[in-house]
């Protein structure tokens, strides 16, 4: 949903956002990072003049995006100087992990309008999938130079900025894009994820709220809000936080070692014992579950 650096970017981690991302996960993003695939509709700034257009975000089964994908080779046979066409086609490709053809798409949605600022985040979303983080950077600065108002350009750039370690720059991106579009649950929790990072677990709750209040289907805030819980000592709040985010998903296994600390931290060893054990079961290199396990062994 990004500002030059001289050093190379490593490939991020998910981030999650989105009607696409509810149904796929009913979900956990960005943080995240971003995974690209299903479709919603960009938030475009005011008085930009230009119909909604995709912006991508989850992968997604894509049979039926194959069908999609011939229709729209038709449409833009027909019509080749339609941008839209192109940034479309590119969605569906994104949607199917064909990230190469998707950037293809993107780049030639963009060399027909050098303006099109979602075909740019589009592009740099795509990129980032194929670990071409210093063009993904490029990408999302060109979106928000072609329209300083497009939220989901400053969440993106923010995204990549946060996953590697340039948090200053990537706050003040999120602030910005809240002054945009102060219903976007994505950048609060992904600003939430900052605070988290800096410590300043008070902040992070409040956004996580935020984040919750605007989309509570997402099951990313409730966990990592279960976690800054844990930290200050809320472990009631935090269970049922953990417990929220497994409802959502149960193959979370850091869900699962987080709740086994919440109940370990509340002196419930049975508790956390089948908790730690569970997270294992999904994930048998869950460090926090492996070292939980065994301090209530021990115990």
């Amino acid at each position: 949903m990004v500002v030059s650096s001289a050093s190379s970017f490593d490939r991020p981690a998910r981030f999650d956002r989105s009607a696409a991302a509810r149904r796929s996960l009913a979900l956990a993003l960005a943080a995240c990072g971003f995974a690209l695939g299903g479709c919603t509709m960009a938030g475009l700034g005011a008085g930009s003049g230009r119909p909604s257009s995709q912006v991508v975000e989850s992968i997604e089964d894509c049979a039926s995006n194959q069908i999609n994908i011939a229709s729209l080779t038709d449409v833009i046979k027909r019509t080749p100087n339609d941008p839209q066409g192109y940034n479309t086609r590119g969605a569906a490709y994104a949607r199917c992990g064909n990230f190469r053809e998707a950037v293809a798409d993107f780049g030639q949605a963009i060399k027909v309008d050098p303006a099109h600022f979602t075909a740019y985040t589009n592009r740099g979303l795509a990129n980032r999938q194929l670990g071409r983080n210093d063009l993904a950077l490029a990408d999302f600065t060109a979106a928000i130079d072609s329209n300083p108002r497009h939220a989901p350009a400053f969440i993106a750039r923010a995204n990549l900025l946060r996953a590697h370690n340039k948090l200053s720059e990537a706050m003040e991106d999120l602030t910005q894009a809240i002054r945009l579009n102060p219903e976007n649950a994505q950048s609060f929790h992904a600003r939430g994820l900052i605070h988290q990072r800096n410590g300043d677990h008070v902040r992070a709750i409040t956004d996580f709220d935020n984040a919750i209040d605007r989309d509570p289907f997402v099951s990313a805030p409730y966990h990592a809000r279960g976690q800054s819980l844990v930290v200050v000592g809320k472990h009631e709040a935090a269970i049922e936080d953990f417990n929220a985010a497994l409802n959502v998903n149960n193959q979370n296994s850091d869900a699962w070692s987080g709740l086994g600390l919440a109940y370990e931290r509340m002196g419930n060893k049975q508790k956390a014992v089948e908790s730690y054990q569970r997270a294992l079961t999904v994930n048998s290199n869950n460090q926090q579950a492996r070292e939980g396990q065994s301090r209530v062994s021990r115990g």
